[in-house]
């Protein structure tokens, strides 16, 4: 059930990815990690924002917020492997297979944890998701900070990767009437 809830969620991140890929072409490939991640935090914020205010004033619904999350944290992984330093505009079915194989390692990074975590997520606040979305944003900048060099911890992608499933997490519970949707 998780797996065909996780690729449901994905599937409609992934229109919107395209979508905005044939509108704006790729201009997202001028971001820097630190980008990827202020505009990830916004997104987080915001969410946070709302739960803690129960009121919105701007039409965008948590749930789309966690889809951007998905979008932005796919890019970060993208821009990992492409590097930075070169600024080229990607066309949308060059795109979409990078998009396929970033979620690919997500949802299987996703399933082996479920598998020794048993789901526990699906206990969870949507506070929570948000939290810790945010905490690992902040270990991404201390890695930054770090020339990207860690000792004993996890790297910028695999902040990436969870930070991808916890937004996913939301937005399956989001669908199953468990979370607040807007």
């Amino acid at each position: 059930m998780t797996n065909q809830q996780y690729d449901q969620e994905i599937e409609g991140c992934k229109r919107i990815f395209l979508d905005k890929t044939r509108d704006y072409g790729t201009s997202w490939r001028v971001l820097r990690t630190i980008s990827v991640v202020d505009q990830i935090f916004i997104k987080a914020q915001r969410i946070r924002t709302i739960q803690e205010k129960k009121t919105q004033k701007i039409g965008d619904s948590i749930a789309s917020e966690f889809m951007g999350i998905v979008n932005y944290c796919v890019i970060g992984l993208i821009q990992l492997k492409l590097g930075d330093d070169k600024v080229e505009d990607l066309s949308a079915e060059e795109v979409e297979p990078l998009y396929d194989q970033e979620i690919a390692h997500a949802r299987q990074t996703m399933t082996d944890k479920n598998h020794d975590y048993g789901e526990a997520w699906r206990d969870m606040s949507q506070e929570s998701f948000v939290d810790l979305i945010l905490m690992k944003l902040l270990r991404i900048r201390q890695i930054l900070v770090n020339d990207g060099k860690t000792r004993i911890s996890e790297g910028i992608d695999a902040n990436f990767t969870d930070i991808l499933n916890y937004a996913v997490f939301g937005l399956i519970l989001i669908g199953e009437g468990r979370h607040r949707a807007a």
